[in-house]
């Protein structure tokens, strides 16, 4: 277990789950809609085992975080941006899913110097959703742990997303891999792809899991997040050896 702690954002209380060792390379990770900070229960683990310190956010409207009824995106990306400057944090990785991809997208936007490398788990789609989501009008019938209004909001923005959800993605300059979780999922794969080519020098990989990939197959997630954060080493190594990054002997070869 990590050390849970919390901060304020614009007078709203969030919580997040810090874990491995101080002063390692952090990692952010930011859940999907009505999941919680738990759902990265497995990959903090072995992240932070591996010398990362990660941090496991709660977003606004979930888990122990306050519920101040207001959800939109750009919002939710000011809420990470306090959590790096509370901490000092210049340079992080960010891993996300469903939704929290588009706050992840949005960090990397507005700040591009603080995203070092960035990893887009189903998501985002900044495309109109079809058919359109259905909006929830009052809370659901059986206890949930988050705010029912998170749902309407991000249900009404998928409906009608923000052009800058779609047009900034070409301002995005940190290395991004997106993970896609193959035909079973409900996300349209396709437009995975579309985002992925938008995106300066982004990737796509399946893994055939459905929507819930780190979820469903975490040995194949973390094995994909594990060498694609090593990249990053091995460009650190080239740096400090003088090379170009990539131009060790296995890109030559």
């Amino acid at each position: 277990m990590g050390d849970v702690r919390a901060f304020h954002a614009g007078g709203v209380r969030l919580v997040y789950e810090a874990d491995g060792p101080e002063g390692g390379p952090a990692v952010v990770l930011l859940h999907a809609l009505g999941e919680n900070r738990g759902s990265w229960a497995r990959v903090a683990a072995a992240l932070a085992a591996d010398g990362w310190r990660t941090y496991a956010l709660d977003l606004r409207g979930h888990g122990g975080s306050d519920h101040p009824g207001d959800y939109p995106f750009e919002a939710m990306r000011d809420d990470v941006l306090a959590l790096l400057d509370g901490l000092g944090l210049g340079e992080v990785t960010l891993v996300a899913h469903s939704a929290g991809t588009f706050v992840a997208a949005l960090v990397a936007m507005d700040r591009p110097a603080a995203v070092r490398r960035m990893v887009l788990e189903e998501g985002p789609l900044p495309y109109p959703a079809d058919p359109p989501r259905p909006v929830p009008t009052g809370p659901f019938p059986e206890p949930v742990d988050f705010d029912w209004r998170v749902v309407a909001a991000v249900a009404r923005q998928r409906n009608a997303p923000a052009a800058l959800h779609l047009e900034g993605l070409a301002e995005i300059t940190a290395p991004t891999l997106l993970v896609a979780g193959g035909p079973s999922s409900h996300v349209p794969q396709d437009q995975l792809a579309q985002v992925a080519a938008l995106i300066p020098g982004a990737r796509l990989t399946t893994i055939e899991a459905g929507h819930m990939v780190h979820d469903e197959r975490p040995a194949e997630f973390l094995a994909v997040l594990r060498a694609f954060l090593a990249e990053d080493e091995d460009e650190d190594e080239d740096r400090d050896s003088g090379q170009a990054p990539g131009a060790g002997p296995a890109a030559r070869g």
